[in-house]
């Protein structure tokens, strides 16, 4: 009997190991072989409809993949769904809700690569041999013309799930319907300021099982989405340790996530934040093809079953206590007396008119005790003072770095037309500027000096560190500003 029941306790173990170790497998495949399927005519985050629609039109071309307009936007651009596989169980994946989150957009064309593709045929079997997927990577092209969040009509379409008063909310509703999908993944961008709770780890990614009433109440629906975002949430930490968040699962009753997983849907939410030195979130978007592939095998082969729920407890919750510089214990000189202050600064994009491209514009966000919060660059200026800048006048800006050694931050000059910054790290203003009443508040452009021992040794223009021992070409400097136009 003893021997009986070790044969059968073997035999189920042997069943977790092997899948488990495939799927180990196929996940280290996929990020190692990337780069093949990456799809390159997008390769920056302010796509736009147009930007697509000749991959659109080359996967309706191949008999491989179903392609169907869906519906409009409100300022007539097609909505398209993607589907390929056999399978029984739908899956369906939606992106760029919102026109400025776009990260999950360029992976869906990724994945779709690596489906036409002749590799990995045995995993692609198993996976579009059990389930059929169908992808909308672009629902809300309005909003991705101009870069901006909300649809023509100035519209959330992420809180239209009740009222459905925009064309794009009618399409989503009606595709949830007919295809009654098993799983949805609601794939988002959030903001690059998001942290791992009581981590300085950004939240690379972040992911919500939604819930579907007040009481977050959990049942096989809701329950299948937890076990499935703590799978992806095991393999993003091969690759992004400790960079993962967990959202609020506070009921929003208006959003489509909530309802969709109120209308039987297994709702899993992505959302793609921040990783240091990636600001085109190219390697979030390779993170996004990994686990979201590697997800679709497990539901696939349906091993995310045997995960307990309790584990999606443990992911940390988001945070947002992140800065882009954070100044520790600096000297402040005010009114004759000196005090210690911490300084958060947020390098914030401006889109430039065609919104395909963005310069920065940074500000003071914080300032005091920033013990508690943390920063993708932080500076020790324990010792350092902050000096005012000065203002100089020069025909011609040949040697920005000589400028900045002097003290110098605000440089009268000629501006070139029709720009609002300039790639090197000054500002250039009228001749008519003066620098009246330097103080250091929130909200502020932050432009100054730090002095240690008596000697200048770091600049802050635009709210970028310059070490002024060091080559500006090898610093990331950002951007200057042309103040006063």
């Amino acid at each position: 009997m003893k021997m009986i029941k070790h044969i059968i306790s073997l035999a189920i173990l042997l069943l977790f190991v092997f899948p488990a170790k495939a799927q180990d497998e196929l996940t280290s495949n996929l990020y190692e072989t990337y780069g093949d399927y990456k799809e390159p005519s997008i390769g920056k985050r302010r796509i736009k409809h147009a930007d697509i629609q000749p991959l659109i039109q080359k996967l309706k071309a191949n008999p491989k993949f179903e392609v169907q307009k869906v519906g409009e936007s409100i300022q007539g651009r097609d909505l398209h769904l993607i589907s390929i596989g056999s399978g029984d169980s739908n899956i369906f994946l939606w992106s760029q809700m919102h026109g400025d989150e776009p990260t999950a957009t360029q992976a869906i064309f990724d994945i779709l690569n690596f489906l036409n593709a002749p590799e990995f045929q045995e995993e692609k079997e198993a996976i579009l041999s059990k389930l059929k997927l169908h992808f909308l990577p672009m629902l809300n092209p309005d909003g991705a013309e101009v870069f901006t969040r909300r649809n023509a009509l100035g519209i959330d379409i992420n809180r239209d799930a009740l009222r459905l008063q925009s064309p794009e909310g009618q399409t989503l509703k009606r595709l949830r319907d007919s295809l009654d999908a098993d799983f949805g993944f609601n794939l988002h961008d959030q903001s690059k300021y998001y942290n791992a709770e009581r981590t300085n780890k950004p939240a690379t990614i972040s992911y919500l099982a939604t819930a579907y009433n007040y009481e977050k109440d959990i049942n096989e629906v809701r329950a299948n989405a937890m076990k499935v975002i703590v799978f992806m949430d095991r393999i993003i930490q091969n690759y992004a340790p400790g960079q993962v968040g967990r959202y609020s699962d506070d009921f929003e009753p208006r959003a489509f996530g909530d309802n969709i997983a109120k209308w039987g849907t297994s709702l899993i939410l992505i959302e793609s934040g921040g990783y240091p030195g990636d600001p085109e979130k190219q390697e979030i978007r390779k993170l996004n093809y990994v686990s979201i592939l590697s997800a679709l095998y497990t539901i696939a082969n349906e091993s995310f079953k045997n995960i307990p729920i309790e584990e999606y407890e443990k992911i940390p919750r988001n945070d947002r206590m992140l800065f882009d510089l954070k100044i520790e214990n600096v000297t402040y000189e005010l009114l004759g007396d000196a005090y210690i202050l911490d300084l958060g600064i947020y390098n914030q994009e401006v889109d430039l008119k065609n919104h395909n491209e963005f310069y920065y514009k940074s500000t003071v966000a914080d300032q005091g005790d920033l013990s508690t919060y943390y920063a993708y660059k932080t500076f020790d200026a324990k010792g350092y003072t902050i000096v005012p800048p000065k203002v100089a006048k020069v025909e011609r800006i040949e040697n920005p770095m000589g400028l900045l050694r002097n003290g110098v931050a605000y440089v009268k000059t000629e501006k070139p037309n029709n720009s609002e910054f300039v790639h090197f790290p000054l500002v250039l203003v009228n001749d008519g500027f003066e620098l009246k009443n330097f103080s250091i508040q929130p909200g502020i452009n932050p432009n100054f000096f730090l002095k240690k021992d008596g000697k200048l040794t770091h600049a802050v223009i635009n709210g970028f560190l310059i070490d002024l021992s060091k080559p500006l070409n090898q610093q990331h400097t950002g951007n200057g500003l042309i103040n006063g136009k």
